[in-house]
C-alpha cells in the first residue's frame, strides 16, 4: 500500500519542487545556509508536496475515472481510498506547519497563502485557462519560501526567482495539458490547449521558458552572482532549444511529454549544481 501511496502521488516530482527551494536558499544566505535550515527546508517542501499531490488526487478523482490516460490511478480506480489522500493532505500540511514554525516567524505568517494555494490550485482547471499559472505560482512557494526562512525578508531577486519558477512550471505544465486536449473540451475543463488549440498551446510554451530564461539571468543579474551561476541560465537556454525541437518533430503528444518531463526534471538539478558552485565560490571569497 505505501508503493502504491507514493506512485499515486508522484514522490519522484519533489525532484522539481527541491532543486528550486535550495537555489532560494543559497540566494538568500548568499553562500550556504545552515544544515539544520536546510533540513526543515526539506522537509517544508515534501510536506507541501504530498498535501499538494494528495489533494489533486482526491479533488479530481472524479475527473481522473473519466479520463483514459488517468483512470488506472490508484484512487480513481478505487485501489486507494479516497480517505487516505485526505489524512495524507492532513499529515502533509502538518509538516510543513511544523517546518515553518522550526525556520522563521515570518514563513509561519505567509503560511495561510501558500496552503490555501496547495489545496486550491486542482479546483482551477475547473473555471479558468489559467490554471497552468496557478500551478506555477503554488510551485513558486518552495523557492520563495526558503528564500524567507533564510533571509527573513523578500528582496527583488527573491521576487524574481519566483516569477521565474511559475513561468517554468506553466510552460511544461502547458505541454503536459496537451495529452489531454480532447477529453478536457469533452469534460468543459480549462486549459490553453483546450481554449485556443493545440498550435498556439505548443508556441506559448516556448515563449514561457524563453521567459524563464530571460528572468534567471535577471535574479543572478540582481544578486550579484558569480560568472559560474549564468552557466544555470545557459542550462535554460539549452532546454529552450531542445524543447523547439521537440515540440516542432514530435506530433505525439504523448512522446512529447515524456521527453520535456525528463530534460526538464534534468534542467532543475542542473541549475541547483551551478547555483551551488557559486554559493562556495562566494564562501571561499
Amino acid at each position: 500500500m505505501i508503493k502504491t501511496f507514493l506512485r499515486e502521488i508522484r514522490i519522484e516530482h519533489t525532484l522539481f519542487a527541491l532543486p528550486f527551494a535550495y537555489v532560494g536558499a543559497l540566494l538568500a544566505a548568499q553562500g550556504l545556509p545552515s544544515a539544520r535550515a536546510t533540513i526543515w527546508i526539506t522537509l517544508a517542501v515534501i510536506g507541501a508536496r504530498t498535501a499538494a499531490m494528495a489533494a489533486n488526487r482526491y479533488l479530481d478523482r472524479g475527473i481522473d475515472a473519466r479520463n483514459p490516460r488517468t483512470a488506472r490511478r490508484a484512487v480513481a480506480s478505487g485501489r486507494l481510498s479516497a480517505g487516505t489522500m485526505l489524512w495524507a493532505i492532513v499529515a502533509g500540511l502538518a509538516l510543513l506547519v511544523l517546518s515553518a514554525a522550526m525556520l522563521n516567524p515570518l514563513c509561519v505568517k505567509l503560511l495561510p497563502i501558500a496552503a490555501l494555494g496547495v489545496l486550491a490550485y486542482p479546483l482551477c482547471k475547473r473555471f479558468t485557462w489559467l490554471t497552468h499559472f496557478a500551478l506555477g505560482v503554488v510551485d513558486a512557494f518552495a523557492p520563495l519560501g526558503a528564500y524567507v526562512a533564510i533571509a527573513g525578508t523578500v528582496r527583488l531577486d527573491a521576487l524574481l526567482l519566483f516569477v521565474a519558477v511559475t513561468l517554468w512550471v506553466a510552460g511544461f505544465d502547458v505541454i503536459y495539458a496537451l495529452m489531454d486536449l480532447g477529453v478536457d473540451r469533452a469534460q468543459g475543463l480549462r486549459s490553453l490547449p483546450a481554449r485556443f488549440g493545440e498550435g498556439p498551446g505548443r508556441a506559448l510554451a516556448i515563449a514561457l521558458h524563453a521567459l524563464t530564461a530571460v528572468a534567471l539571468a535577471a535574479v543572478g543579474y540582481t544578486a550579484g552572482a558569480p560568472l559560474l551561476y549564468y552557466a544555470g541560465v545557459a542550462a535554460a537556454v539549452a532546454l529552450l532549444a531542445y524543447e523547439g525541437r521537440a515540440l516542432r518533430r514530435s506530433e505525439n503528444a504523448f512522446v512529447l511529454n515524456e521527453r520535456v518531463f525528463g530534460v526538464n526534471m534534468v534542467f532543475s538539478v542542473l541549475f541547483f549544481v551551478t547555483t551551488l558552485g557559486a554559493a562556495v565560490l562566494a564562501v571561499k571569497r
